[in-house]
Parts: structure tokens; C-alpha cells; sequence
């Protein structure tokens, strides 16, 4: 439809039609046999059936079958045919689930970030999807908050950027009507990463100067790669929830920003606001959102219920409805819903394309590129399969490593470590047991509970936990080396997964420790979708190798590595804590004016713990051994006309081949506000060849010398700066440097 043909198609709607667009419910509302007011959305949401069939959008159906059949229930009471928009949480895949996006940021690779993307909008458009929650790129510095899992940057505003930019544009493409490419909604704005104690949906403080340095990047990057739409955040920003949030919405987003797409508020997140104590009923909850400029108002009752009398008491605010209408409905012409409200629905596409061997192969590679390698004593890695191995722990044979937002893809249809371990070595090499549980009884039951769902009950649990931990350690006693699978379940950490705790769980470190007395060399294989504290556990091992939920190929990849048919290449993208009494923790923090350089009492320090992580930022081991040397600056002066080239010499000292994230890091000595003690501004992911040297160059330019300062301008000093390459945030060679 040409833009003249939408709007004389706003000018045809009713008041109630018009609202209903900005109304988002669950897709199974079409799907009942019999639709009435009693049962179901209708009654939870209070809903009438009239303003069911006025909604403009539904959330999480995804399947060619059942998209057509809610689309054509709906068309067939919709007066003027407008058709829905179908929205999903296609978080890290549909059908193959892909790493979780914690560990893609890992990668440190556009290139496997934007695969993974392109293969995830393809397998969920044909499956009927328009539009993609995701991605998020909530900066993250508290490893205790759970939707750490879904942030793709970790704690570095930069990597946010480049990440952003990148899946936006694997998704949309050139043309989101086309085949493979799907909307995407960038998410959550804002700052929602930083919630106090990093307990979910809580309170967020900060300076603006702060929230435009670190948190406002990576959402602008998805804003200036043309995203489609925006996603509020359940947080407050400035003492105001980010729903109801003018300076946010109005003058952050729309106007210095430029977004002119649709911005949809969180589950409920309208709604909230008055929980909040920012809106005193539902009806100032409508006003407020809609005076603040929310399009859609996310599974909640708010707009459908109260829009239309606010709009009858002040034509003003029907400018504004007329507003976001306009806004959703340009969004479904430009997906192609108009000539074909299906979208790209396929049955038979659906069964050549969603999970076949192509991109299964392709995943598995993708994936093995997310894994870190915390530690390695001794060269341990890789295995030698000749070797005689004892595979145990709560992962040993458990297909449950996709992340909790997988849900459009089956667990219980994963291989598991056990099943490619017994492919890959001899049966007379390889013996295994479980050696105790994930969690214990108590433990899940919590977790259960608060899902409402049903609880578990076993008998004697302490007596069979001892004996399954006997049994283990008897098995292990013949072999030559131990492969422990440990972690937290996947329901420990997502939405609403904040934890206090983030040690492993007792029961799994107790099956350490009894290992650990046979003296015999130990391989964790480590499972979570958070940094976790392993002060219990890392001096009692011989190797980490983090893999966190790495998806429907995971058992795959893990053991080609494992195994050293691949060279593990992911660096961290957030620092592990020593425990959570340190979260949250980052790289790049201010200086202070009491640094923690020795023990000395009255210093920035812990009387109990080291101030610095136990991994830190940027780190990851490799089975190649990479030597940094010959640090050179062309030039040790820079102006806004000018760069400096930097150049650092890098040999592979080992006999294999593999990757290194080659990372700069800039320093501003002096500023007129306080800096970070250092910053990434670039980094390089190279191949090497055994014993290979090669020269890796990085260019200097004064964008990257850039601040917010007090006054809130985006200015560079002139001034002294050191510049940091190597292999991590720690470890690396300096140089200096000067703006004139």
C-alpha cells in the first residue's frame, strides 16, 4: 500500500478500532474453540470479544499452521482486514537454539554473531514471526541479576555497539518483507541492566552523564541501524518509570535520537506503574503511557479498557493515538502484511529448512567459537581419547543446555556430552555416573513453586545423594583423568533469576571435593548463564572450559574442543567475580583516590577477598600460546584531523593453530571529570597458523577519545593518553600518546 492508501485507512477506523492496534494479547486467544468473556485472555485481561478482534498484535505463536489459522479466526470478524502482527522471543534461536547471548557476545566475532541471527529470523519468519524481541543490549554489571543470560555486550558499552548494529541489520536486512528477514525490537530501554542488588524489575539510579556514557550506546546503535521498534524497560529512570518516562520516550528517543518506529512497553509494564506509585489507577496509567508516546501496550488491559474515555475527554490525546496507529500500521505495510497477511509462512519451507542438517552443522561451529577457556594447568586440554576418562556430574547426560528463553525448541531431542563421548572413545576408555543432581529437592522445589508449577518429592535424598557420590568416586578411581560436568540448571538464571548466591550449588562442590581426594587430574566442563563465583571449586582443578547454555549442538561442539579437533577462541565479556560481595564488578571502573595497589588498611580494598577478579574481562585461554611483543605508535601526537597508527608483533608459540581476540584499550590520564582506569575501543579476531607471527594494526582516531563531560557534551580533551594491546583487560603491553 502506498503511504496516502494508510492513512486514508486510519481516517475509515473507529476510535475503537484504533485503539484495539495498540492493544498486545496472546495468540492462543484465537485458538479456543469457544471464545467468550469467561475463560482465558478475555477474563484475565477483561477484555471484550469486540475489542479481541480490534487488537493489532499477538505475542509467541510461531508455527505456519497455527499462524495462519489465528490470522484467518481474526480476519474474519475484523471489519476493515487489518491483519495482526505476529511478535516472538526468538531470544537465541527458534528451533535450533543457539548459545545463549551471553556467550555469542563471547565470540568476540561479528561474523558468528550475524550468522546466528540470519539463520534464527529465517527458521522464525518461515514459522510466521514478523517481529523479534531482541536484541537486548542492556549494558550488565551484576552477575546476581538473571537476564544476564540475555545480554549480548556483558559489562563494554563498545562490544553493545557493534553487537547491536550487527543483529539488527542480520534481521532486517534490506527489505522486512522479504523471505528471512523479521522486524527487530531493541531492548529494554533503558538501563534496565543496572537494577539495584541486581534484583530483577527493581530500582535503577544513576546520573544521566553516566547513563549516556556507558548505557545509552549500544541502544542508540540499534536506533541508527533502523531498528523497527523499541521496547520499554520495567525500571525507573531519573525517579520515573521508563513506561511513562516524556524525557526517555519524547525528548531522548524521538527527538535527539531520531527513532521513528513503534515502541512497545514490557508484559504488563503500563500496568506496573501504578504498583510503582507513579500513576494512582489504571486509567492515569493509560494517560500517562500514552502522553509519553508507548504505541503498544503489552499484555495488559490499560489501553483497551480506558484509551477511549480519555480520548473523549481531551481530543489532544486522540492526536496522539491517531499517532502510534499510524506509526503500527506503516510497520505492517512495510512487512508486506497487507497484500499477504501471512507473511512468509511456509509449511513445506518449514519442513526442507527449520532444523536441517545444513544449519545444524553450521550451529555447531557457530558455537564452538563461544566457549572460554578459564584455566588450563598443565596443558591438560586437550583430552587425549586413548586416555582413560570418567565422565561425570549433573550434565553428563542431560540435554537440558539450551537457556531458559528456548522455548520453541525441544530439549528432550538434544545429545547429550554422554552420547558424542561414547561415538569418540573406546568403551573399555570411557566410564561414567551422574554423581549427584543439578540441585537438591529443596533447592528446584523453589524454583518450581515460584513457576507454579508442580513439586518434586524423593525419599531419603541425603542417603542416595552420599551413595551416588560413593558410586562415582568408585568408578573414578580406574581412570585416568575426570570430565566434570557441572553448572547451574537453566531455570536458575533468565527473567525473574536473580540470585544473592552464585556459587555452584552445594551438593555439586561436595562431589568436587570427594573427587578431588582420589588426586587425579580434573576437566570441568561448566554449564550457567551468569558469571559464577568458583573460589570453591577453581583450586581443586585442573581446567575450566565455560560453556555456558550452548544450545541444541552443544554436546557437539563441546567435544571437538574437548577433544582439540578445535582450538577454543571466546574471551569474556564479563569479569567473574571472586564472590557476589564484589557485584557488581567491571573493568572499566573510575579511579579512585585511594587504589587498591597494595594491603595497606586505608585503601579502596576487602579485608576478606582480592580487589580484582578471579577472571577478568577480555580473558580466555587458548591451546595455542600467543607471545605480544614490539608495541609501536607511528607517532606519539594526535589531533581531530589526524590518527595514530598502532601496531603490536603477536607469535603463536605452539604447535597449533587458532584464534586471538587482539584487544585495544585507551586510557585518559587526565579529564575534567573522573575516567576509567581503561576502555576498549577495538578489537581484531585473528587466525594463526602454528608458529605463526603476525603484525596486527589498530588506527587512533579522536571519535574514540570521546566523553560525556559534566555540562553533558560528547567532547575530547587534549591531554595525555596510554594505549593497551594484548590479550585480555590485564595483560598487556602500553604505550603513550598525546591530543594536541
Amino acid at each position: 500500500m502506498k503511504d496516502r492508501e494508510i492513512i486514508e485507512l486510519l481516517n475509515k477506523m473507529t476510535l475503537e478500532e484504533k485503539i484495539g492496534q495498540m492493544v498486545q494479547v496472546a495468540g492462543d486467544a484465537f485458538l479456543q474453540a469457544d471464545i467468550n468473556v469467561t475463560t482465558g485472555p478475555l477474563k484475565n485481561l477483561e477484555l471484550s470479544e469486540e475489542m479481541l478482534y480490534n487488537v493489532g498484535s499477538v505475542l509467541n505463536v510461531m508455527g505456519s499452521k497455527r499462524v495462519r489459522k489465528v490470522q484467518d479466526e481474526y480476519l474474519s470478524k475484523s471489519r476493515l482486514k487489518i491483519p495482526l502482527l505476529f511478535m516472538d522471543d526468538v531470544i537465541n534461536g527458534y528451533k535450533i537454539a543457539f548459545p545463549i547471548p551471553i556467550a555469542q557476545g563471547c565470540s568476540w566475532n561479528v561474523d558468528v554473531v550475524r550468522k546466528i541471527a540470519q539463520i534464527s529470523a529465517m527458521e522464525s519468519n518461515i514459522a510466521g514471526a514478523n517481529v523479534n524481541f531482541s536484541p537486548m543490549v542492556d549494558l550488565v554489571r551484576d552477575a546476581r541479576w538473571g537476564r544476564v543470560m540475555e545480554s549480548i555486550e556483558g559489562e563494554d558499552p563498545y562490544l553493545g555497539q557493534i553487537y547491536s548494529k550487527n543483529i539488527v541489520q542480520a534481521y532486517q536486512g534490506n527489505n522486512i518483507s522479504q523471505l528471512g528477514q523479521i522486524a527487530s525490537c531493541v531492548k529494554h530501554i533503558a538501563a534496565y541492566g543496572a537494577v539495584e542488588s541486581g534484583r530483577d524489575y527493581n530500582t535503577v539510579d544513576m546520573s544521566e552523564r553516566e547513563f549516556r556514557q556507558y548505557y545509552m550506546p549500544a541502544y542508540k546503535a540499534g536506533i541508527d541501524a533502523n531498528a523497527e521498534m523499541l521496547m520499554t524497560s520495567f525500571n525507573i529512570i531519573n525517579g520515573i518509570p521508563a513506561t511513562i518516562n516524556k524525557w526517555l520516550i519524547q525528548d531522548l528517543v524521538r527527538k535527539e535520537l531520531g527513532f521513528k518506529g513503534v515502541i512497545i512497553s514490557d508484559y504488563g509494564a503500563i500496568e506496573e506503574t501504578i504498583a510503582h506509585g507513579a500513576s494512582k489507577d489504571e486509567k492515569e496509567a493509560a494517560l500517562n503511557a500514552i502522553n509519553a508516546g508507548v504505541d503498544i501496550d503489552m499484555m495488559s488491559r490499560i489501553y483497551a479498557n480506558y484509551l477511549k474515555e480519555i480520548c473523549l475527554e481531551n481530543k489532544e490525546i486522540e492526536n496522539k493515538v491517531n499517532e502510534s496507529v499510524l506509526r503500527i500500521l506503516r510497520l505492517k505495510n512495510k512487512l508486506g502484511l497487507f497484500e499477504n497477511p501471512y507473511g512468509n509462512t511456509d509449511i513445506e519451507k518449514e519442513k526442507k529448512y527449520i532444523m536441517n542438517s545444513d544449519n545444524l552443522k553450521e550451529a555447531k561451529r557457530l558455537t564452538q567459537e563461544t566457549f572460554v577457556l578459564l584455566k588450563n594447568e598443565n596443558n591438560i586440554l586437550p583430552l587425549n581419547k586413548n586416555r582413560k576418562i570418567c565422565l561425570i556430574g549433573p550434565y553428563m547426560d542431560n540435554g537440558a543446555i539450551t537457556g531458559s528463553w528456548s522455548m520453541f525448541s525441544d530439549r528432550a531431542k538434544n545429545n547429550t556430552i554422554l552420547d558424542i563421548f561414547r561415538n569418540r572413545v573406546k568403551s573399555e576408555n570411557l566410564s561414567y555416573a551422574k554423581g549427584t543432581e543439578i540441585l537438591r529437592t529443596e533447592e528446584i522445589n523453589k524454583i518450581l513453586k515460584a513457576d507454579g508449577t508442580p513439586t518434586i518429592h524423593i525419599d531419603n535424598e541425603q542417603e542416595k545423594e552420599k551413595q551416588s557420590i560413593k558410586e562415582a568416586k568408585e568408578i573414578a578411581k580406574n581412570s585416568d583423568i575426570i570430565v566434570l560436568t557441572l553448572g547451574e540448571h537453566y531455570k536458575q538464571s533468565g527473567e525473574a533469576c536473580s540470585r544473592s548466591n552464585i556459587n555452584l550449588p552445594e551438593n555439586q562442590v561436595e562431589l568436587v571435593n570427594e573427587l578431588y581426594k582420589l588426586n587425579k587430574p580434573i576437566v570441568v566442563i561448566l554449564f550457567n548463564g551468569r558469571p559464577l563465583s568458583l573460589n570453591n571449586i577453581e583450586n581443586k582443578v585442573d581446567a575450566i572450559l565455560e560453556v555456558w547454555f550452548p544450545g541444541t549442538t552443544g554436546a557437539e561442539a563441546i567435544t571437538e574442543v574437548i577433544f582439540g579437533d578445535v582450538t577454543p577462541s571466546g574471551k569474556l565479556t564479563m569479569s567473574f567475580p571472586q564472590n557476589a560481595g564484589q557485584c557488581p564488578i567491571y573493568y572499566n571502573h573510575y579511579k579512585t583516590g585511594r587504589p587498591h595497589t597494595h594491603d595497606f588498611r586505608y585503601l579502596s580494598r576487602y579485608q576478606d577477598i582480592p580487589t580484582q577478579s578471579l577472571y577478568p574481562f577480555g580473558y580466555g585461554l587458548s591451546y595455542c600460546k600467543f607471545k605480544y611483543r614490539n608495541l609501536q605508535l607511528n607517532k606519539k601526537q594526535i589531533d581531530k584531523n589526524t590518527t595514530i597508527k598502532v601496531s603490536v608483533e603477536i607469535e603463536n608459540a605452539s604447535d597449533y593453530e587458532g584464534y586471538e581476540v587482539v584487544q585495544l584499550y585507551i586510557q585518559d590520564l587526565y579529564g575534567s571529570v573522573v575516567r576509567p582506569v581503561k576502555e576498549l575501543k577495538g578489537f581484531k579476531k585473528e587466525y594463526f597458523k602454528p608458529h605463526e607471527n603476525k603484525i596486527i594494526e589498530f588506527k587512533i582516531d579522536i571519535e574514540m577519545l570521546k566523553f560525556w563531560n559534566e555540562k553533558l557534551q560528547y567532547v575530547a580533551e587534549k591531554g595525555e593518553f596510554k594505549v593497551y594491546i594484548g590479550g585480555d583487560s590485564v595483560k598487556t603491553l602500553e604505550e603513550t600518546f598525546e591530543l594536541v
